[in-house]
């Protein structure tokens, strides 16, 4: 018993580490994808939602590297172009996680900071 309560006490610690390390961003959203930008970029918590992140920056005419892309329901940043010629991006919450991966950006908007 003594030793399962000291395995959950340093579970605890390490949560409340973790947590530290995001103390300015607020609790992370059942939808994180936003919250993960304003890891990577800044920005309050209206950022957290991912429509709002039309707002940062400045309009770009396309797609490209190191651009904020936006869709309806996520938000990522393009980090690279396929042979093939589709975008990569890198964003949170895809599929539970931070994720980099081709991705069709058709019916999105691009911003720059």
């Amino acid at each position: 018993m003594r030793k399962g309560i000291i395995a959950l006490a340093a579970g605890l610690a390490s949560l409340a580490f973790a947590d530290l390390a995001h103390a300015n961003l607020g609790g992370r959203p059942r939808q994180w994808c936003g919250w993960w930008m304003r890891t990577q970029l800044g920005g309050g918590p209206e950022f957290n939602l991912a429509a709002n992140w039309r707002r940062w920056g400045s309009p770009v005419s396309g797609p490209q590297v190191g651009a904020v892309v936006v869709w309806p329901h996520h938000v990522g940043i393009i980090t690279g172009q396929t042979a093939g010629g589709k975008w990569i991006v890198k964003s949170g919450n895809d599929g539970g996680r931070v994720r980099e991966r081709a991705r069709s950006v058709a019916g999105a908007v691009f911003r720059a900071g």
